[in-house]
């Protein structure tokens, strides 16, 4: 006789699985609820929230979100008080008299990101750029003070 380690996932337990996939047709239904700015500022109802890679190297943090069908005069990238946000909107595709859609499961509508920039970042040298659906935001690293040899003298 085995013993097997009990583990409840979401894949052991259908229950779980139905219930994350309720919550996730509730969000995409009534959107998802965020407080932007660390709770400073009211509550703000946003349709979709956009998938997001943060890498970093030696030299710059580097953020990374997929907006794909999205007109770059539909974003907006700001910086402010140690704040990062990415926002903007995704439009609907209208029906036409001879097109019906049968599924849409893609989101639609506005997006809010916000994200902490780190201590160590150059809020004044931010950049941007969009190319092929996807925003890449440059957070260059402030150059670090080089140690500074002291010679002590003792008496």
């Amino acid at each position: 006789m085995n013993l097997i380690r009990y583990e409840p996932t979401s894949l052991n337990f259908p229950i779980f699985r139905e219930m994350e996939e309720m919550s996730d047709r509730l969000n995409r239904l009534f959107g998802t609820w965020t407080r932007p700015n660390g709770g400073k500022e009211p509550l703000t109802v946003v349709d979709w929230t956009p998938s997001v890679d943060i890498q970093e190297t030696e030299t710059e943090y580097l953020v990374k979100a997929e907006l794909p069908e999205i007109k770059r005069e539909d974003v907006k990238v700001t910086v402010e008080n140690g704040i990062l946000t990415l926002q903007g909107e995704r439009k609907h595709e209208k029906e036409e008299k001879n097109r019906k859609f049968h599924r849409v499961e893609r989101s639609y509508g506005t997006f809010l990101r916000t994200f902490t920039v780190p201590s160590d970042a150059d809020e004044a040298k931010v950049a941007a750029d969009f190319k092929e659906g996807i925003l890449r935001v440059h957070l260059p690293k402030t150059e670090k003070p080089r140690p500074k040899a002291i010679e002590v003298k003792v008496v």
